[in-house]
């Protein structure tokens, strides 16, 4: 979350007549993230956030994922719900821009989740997996595996300038991924960014989710690499696999996985290392000055990149999970 577009109160006003929402009482812009203009808004109806959407989320786009959280919403899955306004629409414009609000999500994300709050998110995404089902609409994942190579054919220069050398590293990756990239996996709608700072907790229990703007059609398992990648690497840049058995166990206690899925994961965790460090180090570069945000190190995921690079078999415990 972030703040890119400010609004004033006159429009702010003029946005929220369209609602039953009542008078706003407080709007203040969230400074976390790096893809939309958030806000925490309170009116007398109580709390909500309202996104202003830009960066990367395509408008033709929007649909998708808020009907995916009404969806999902319906199905009992604790996550941030699209309100609509008077007439049913739950996609508005502001200052030319599209823009939702979204219920209040009560709960608390982690800093440095442990062993137990990595066996809660594990429940929590196998929960979304189950919730997804039927879901109608589709969307390809625009971040995959076949979108890595030419992103990076872009940011070679800033690959050096990050670390010298280590633009030829990741074209190595590129190809190694590209050559063993696993196919036929069970796939569904996956959040593809289950991050710690997108999912509450309560009372040490998964509370629910948040950030679906990168949900896509993809493999489930994937969306378990994506999530071992953020929760099971320590401060020091080592694999946690104590932490990771627990995630993998709080999932399989709702979703098991199938023998290709647990056999993926390896190949899938080195490609999420390398979709988020690629992203990473596009915003470094490109974040806008003044935004109030501050991009996240691309180098957290090139040490991660390394790990899976020198351990590639690491994340293969399903068994012993």
């Amino acid at each position: 979350m972030a703040v890119y577009t400010d609004i004033t109160d006159e429009e702010l006003a003029r946005l929220l007549a369209d609602f039953d929402l009542g008078e706003p009482l407080s709007l203040k812009g969230v400074a976390e993230g790096v893809e939309n203009s958030n806000f925490l808004l309170e009116t007398e109806q109580g709390r909500f956030f309202l996104t202003i959407y830009e960066k990367r989320v395509k408008a033709d786009e929007l649909p998708f994922f808020l009907e995916l959280l009404r969806w999902i919403a319906g199905r009992g899955y604790p996550s941030a719900t699209p309100i609509a306004d008077r007439n049913g629409e739950l996609l508005k414009t502001v200052r030319g821009k599209p823009c939702a609000i979204v219920s209040f999500l009560s709960g608390m994300s982690v800093r440095r989740p442990g062993v137990a709050h990595c066996r809660e998110a594990g429940r929590g995404l196998a929960e979304l997996h189950r919730a997804v089902e039927g879901f109608p609409m589709r969307r390809a994942n625009d971040l995959g595996q076949a979108a890595w190579a030419p992103m990076f054919a872009n940011l070679h220069g800033q690959a050096e300038a990050l670390k010298p050398g280590l633009a030829q590293v990741i074209e190595a990756d590129l190809a190694s991924l590209a050559a063993r990239w696993p196919k036929g996996l069970p796939e569904g709608v996956i959040h593809a960014d289950f991050f710690p700072d997108n999912v509450f907790f309560k009372g040490g229990q998964f509370a629910g989710a948040i950030d679906f703007y990168f949900a896509c059609n993809d493999a489930f398992a994937y969306d378990i690499a994506v999530a071992l990648n953020a929760w099971c690497f320590e401060p020091d840049g080592s694999f946690n696999i104590t932490a990771a058995r627990a995630m993998v166990a709080g999932y399989e206690a709702v979703r098991p996985l199938g023998d290709a899925e647990r056999a993926a994961l390896p190949v899938l965790a080195h490609g999420a290392a390398l979709r988020f460090f690629l992203t990473r180090l596009h915003d470094w570069y490109a974040t806008p000055a003044g935004a109030l945000v501050k991009p996240k190190d691309p180098l957290e995921y090139e040490r991660k990149l390394a790990v899976h690079r020198s351990s590639p078999d690491l994340v293969l415990f399903g068994a012993a999970a």
